[in-house]
């Protein structure tokens, strides 16, 4: 059995000529005109260079990091002396020229760990103990050993290396 027409007035009668509304097209979400290419291109530009000058100190200064890892793991022992130093003598060979590095020993080397810093993290006790307590084998109390170890870790942190100008 099928359903009666309908008639052509169905429903609200006041609606009956009404037009509905149609939605305009979605807004582009692009810029339209060139002026803002130009711009986007700036600014991709200036965070590409940023990236890259972070990037370049982040490479050139991994090796603090590593100093740092390694300063924090040594022990106290009666050869802390002799691994600080050469812990400290790897690390400005990373951060200096082979030239200016290599040769220094006893007061010269302690003078140039000094130097390299606005505050020397070395006092005259440590820079003795620096220079002369690798040769002498001395021991070194645990006050002293703390000591060294953070003005070490100081020294790695705070130092100047040969790219910073």
């Amino acid at each position: 059995m099928s359903l009666p027409p309908l008639p052509d007035i169905f429903g609200n009668y006041a609606l009956g000529n009404f037009n509905e509304v149609v939605s305009p097209a979605a807004i582009d979400w692009l810029p339209q005109t060139p002026g803002w290419y130009v711009v986007g291109a700036i600014v991709l530009i200036l965070l590409s260079r940023q990236t890259w000058y972070r990037l370049q100190h982040w490479y050139r200064n991994r090796y603090r990091g590593e100093a740092r890892q390694q300063l924090s793991q040594l022990s106290h022992s009666d050869a802390l002396v002799t691994e600080v130093n050469h812990l400290l003598k790897l690390t400005a060979l990373a951060a200096f020229t082979r030239q200016q590095v290599a040769s220094l020993s006893g007061q010269q080397w302690t003078s140039f760990l000094n130097g390299q810093c606005e505050q020397a993290p070395f006092d005259e006790t440590l820079c003795q103990l620096l220079g002369t307590g690798v040769y002498e084998g001395q021991a070194v109390d645990a006050s002293a050993a703390e000591q060294l170890l953070q003005a070490s870790l100081n020294w790695v942190k705070h130092h100047r290396n040969r790219y910073d100008d």
